[in-house]
């Protein structure tokens, strides 16, 4: 199966090993909590945390340098529990500097890795939109944490 971003294989997607669900892909399943965000104002305040969990365990979606961005715009945001309006100014002033962010190869043609992660998209999907926002913070920690397991650390 292919969608605009991700390759699902033998119902797992080849890059966050998320299982198909509801015959849903990953990218699938993320836009569920993306029309939630817009029933809760709470959940839509966590919407960068949504978005960076599902691209960093994507990454062929970036160039090398588009996705270092990310990890580190995550890692600092994560670490120094930046609130979401000093996120997005922070995002604008480095991005200046990256370049090209959005991987230029056709989706086909990307070159996908496969990432243990201790919680997917699967994860949050199947919690529910009741369960988003604990769910979305909870994906937060998580990801930092394989982050650090992984040695994935910022590159400043």
């Amino acid at each position: 199966m292919v969608d605009n971003d991700t390759i699902m294989k033998s119902g797992k997607c080849m890059e966050c090993g998320a299982n198909e669900t509801d015959g849903l892909s990953c990218y699938e399943m993320f836009q569920f909590p993306l029309v939630w965000e817009h029933n809760d104002p709470k959940l839509y305040d966590l919407h960068f945390w949504l978005v960076s969990c599902y691209m960093i365990q994507h990454p062929s979606n970036y160039t090398k340098d588009g996705y270092n961005h990310l990890i580190n715009l995550f890692i600092e945001a994560f670490d120094n529990d930046w609130d979401t309006a000093y996120i997005l100014r922070k995002n604008r002033e480095l991005i200046l500097k990256v370049g090209k962010i959005t991987n230029p190869l056709p989706n086909h043609k990307r070159k996908r890795i496969y990432r243990r992660w201790s919680l997917t998209m699967e994860d949050l999907y199947s919690g529910g939109e009741e369960n988003a926002i604990n769910n979305i913070n909870k994906w937060k920690e998580t990801i930092r944490k394989d982050l650090k397991n992984n040695g994935i650390c910022t590159a400043n």
